[in-house]
């Protein structure tokens, strides 16, 4: 009998542990802004890794009045694909100490894809840091949680 009590107190530690660390996990998830305003990204978690698409532009069309595409693309065949809906996170993994990781970001203004982490520095803050090779190498620019409001 204390076996078995012993043994469900182990499952339910180590099931309780692992909710922990999803949720801490999942505090990314929503919709973030960038420093710069210009642009909103959703993330959201696809198994086990973070990605993050554009979901609002301050100025989605061009001068043309037509909705703004990735011009930028290195990939001729890409730069007719709209900003708007564009995977712009890739692949970030939870690393703990509310850090992701292993991920990369793709500069429209540029075209440029760089290595980046994510590191939550309170419940509404992130600062996003792009860089090359190295991250001593790079910029961190700090994007702020959008409330969206309940119907």
């Amino acid at each position: 009998m204390k076996k078995a009590l012993l043994l469900l107190f182990i499952l339910i530690s180590v099931k309780s542990g692992s909710l922990l660390a999803q949720s801490e996990s999942d505090a990314l998830l929503g919709v973030w802004e960038s420093g710069s305003g210009k642009a909103r990204v959703k993330i959201d978690k696809v198994s086990d890794k973070f990605f993050g698409k554009i979901v609002w532009l301050k100025e989605p069309n061009n001068e043309e009045g037509k909705p703004k595409v990735d011009k930028n693309n290195p990939e001729e065949k890409l730069r007719t694909a709209p900003l708007l809906g564009y995977r712009m996170l890739k692949d970030f993994t939870y690393k703990g100490e509310k850090t992701w990781e292993d991920g990369t970001i793709y500069d429209p203004e540029n075209g440029s894809t760089y290595s980046c982490t994510i590191k939550m520095t309170d419940d509404n803050t992130l600062e996003v840091r792009g860089f090359i090779g190295v991250s001593l190498f790079g910029r961190t620019d700090v994007w702020k949680r959008i409330q969206l409001k309940k119907k």
